[in-house]
């Protein structure tokens, strides 16, 4: 009886008139800049990200939760109809969705996404309502030295899940933490790397090194590639599926639903690990494997339902642990943060409504989702003309403007330019900015926790091992490590993120 409660607590909040809007004006404005071709949710999230700060915290992370499915499935469509996708996980989409638009069939693939998606979608947020209060009880007995342990084994598994080499994620956690080490430190109050630079004793603003990582640095990417970039999308017609469509999505709707559930609240990949599980079990389980890269609808429906399903139960380690699974999780995090919440395990508690709000929002977020797109494919179709050099300073524009109303400090802005200029640079030089943004993230949290266990235990650093937990937890973290150098898994790994021929 107390999840029904909690449920209806969750409905009433998010049935609001306010909060329903706003989740409308969320998933309308996510698709809008994700179905831009290269943005992916990441990039979306972080420059819509200043204007929910003025909202209400439910509202406000109501809203943010609908730009992330309205960028995610923008990001589908692009990838869809001119074989574009905005991130890794709709990589797989592309293959099978982009060969089903050339042959005319563009709406068939439309709304196999869409369906997946939202049964994935609502699947999840059940797994979510049900998971996470009890998953909760158990963090509140974290201390510590169990938090700083878990900190530690998500950054490291965050390095196993990771595309490329894995000493580059590593170095890019490292230069996170770095850089979240500026400012006062927490203890003493010693200005650290300021430079003597009073706008910096407070740290570097979140907001600030999103923005600029994966909203600007993103923007150059694309802008350096232009001419590569020729719409071939023509009017979509006859959205809905066939009976012999939808006889065979069926199957991998609901695979992908099991997959994406369970794989999305792995540390750093989980989300893109599931579509591609999903597409490579779909080819396997297939009748006929050879249609998939030649417009296999199955190949559209599993991985979308994958990714939808992974990207609900990513919320549970940020709800129940305050530990962000992938980097819009991280943008979440900084959200919570912003509007004076610590997000973990006490939410559910100190803010019910919040909590409970926030989930029944999903849900319609996932209605909204397939109300909104499918009628409206025919504006993204005509979005997908707007030349970027147009579009994209405006955009850059409004995210600086709602970055510096903030805290009305120039110094953000000058982060924006700086971090977008990097984050360029790490993309060229093959490094993912996404671990960067985790180690920013959860480096505090680490530093926090390790010097607290051992203030607590009087310098003693056995008590991270003599605590069962605690020693549980870093051996994992070691033999995550171990696996993710080993010659054979790496190749492995490297060979599960490549798009298959």
């Amino acid at each position: 009886m107390d999840l029904l409660d909690n449920l209806a607590l969750g409905f009433s909040t998010a049935f609001l008139v306010q909060n329903v809007l706003y989740c409308f004006v969320g998933v309308l404005l996510g698709t809008a800049v994700g179905v831009l071709p290269g943005i992916g949710p990441t990039a979306t999230v972080a420059m819509l990200l200043p204007i929910t700060f003025n909202f209400e915290p439910v509202t406000a992370l109501i809203m943010l939760a609908g730009i992330y499915y309205g960028a995610q499935y923008g990001g589908s469509t692009t990838a869809i109809l001119i074989n574009l996708p905005g991130e890794s996980s709709a990589a797989v989409t592309a293959l099978d969705g982009h060969e089903m638009a050339r042959q005319g069939r563009a709406g068939p693939a439309l709304a196999a996404a869409a369906i997946g998606s939202f049964f994935a979608g609502t699947v999840a947020t059940v797994i979510l309502a049900v998971a996470a209060p009890p998953l909760a009880d158990v963090a509140l007995k974290f201390g510590p030295a169990e938090y700083f342990s878990l900190v530690l084994l998500g950054l490291i598994v965050s390095i196993a899940l990771a595309r490329g080499s894995a000493l580059k994620a590593l170095a890019m956690i490292a230069l996170g933490i770095l850089f979240g080490t500026v400012g006062q430190d927490i203890y003493t109050g010693t200005p650290r790397f300021t430079f003597d630079q009073r706008s910096l004793y407070g740290g570097i603003d979140f907001v600030s090194v999103a923005v600029g990582l994966f909203g600007v640095a993103e923007i150059l990417r694309n802008l350096e590639n232009e001419s590569t970039r020729a719409a071939v999308v023509s009017k979509v017609r006859n959205l809905w599926p066939t009976r012999s469509d939808r006889r065979r999505i069926v199957g991998p709707i609901l695979r992908g639903t099991g997959l994406g559930s369970a794989l999305g609240v792995l540390p750093g990949g989980g989300h893109v690990l599931a579509s591609f599980t999903s597409y490579a079990v779909e080819k396997r389980v297939s009748k006929r494997p050879e249609e998939f890269g030649r417009g296999a609808i199955e190949g559209v429906a599993g991985p979308e339902s994958a990714n939808n399903a992974a990207a609900q139960t990513s919320f549970i380690p940020l709800l129940t642990l305050g530990l962000p699974a992938h980097p819009v999780m991280a943008l979440m995090v900084g959200a919570f943060i912003v509007h004076g919440i610590t997000p973990g395990p006490n939410v559910i508690n100190d803010e019910p409504a919040l909590f409970w709000g926030l989930i029944a929002s999903m849900w319609i977020g996932n209605v909204l989702l397939v109300l909104l797109n499918l009628p409206l494919i025919g504006m993204w179709v005509q979005m997908l003309r707007i030349p970027y050099a147009v579009l994209f300073p405006m955009i850059i524009l409004f995210a600086a403007i709602g970055t510096y109303s903030l805290n009305f400090n120039a110094w953000d802005v000058y982060a924006i330019v700086f971090f977008g200029l990097l984050g360029y640079i790490l993309i060229k030089c093959g490094c993912e900015p996404a671990p960067m943004l985790l180690g920013f993230v959860l480096g505090p949290l680490l530093e926090e926790n390790l010097r607290r266990a051992l203030i607590i235990s009087r310098g003693d650093a056995t008590v991270f091992l003599t605590r069962p937990i605690s020693a549980v937890l870093l051996a994992v973290a070691v033999a995550a490590l171990v696996v993710a150098v080993l010659p054979t898994i790496r190749k492995r790994r490297e060979e599960v993120f490549t798009e298959e021929e």
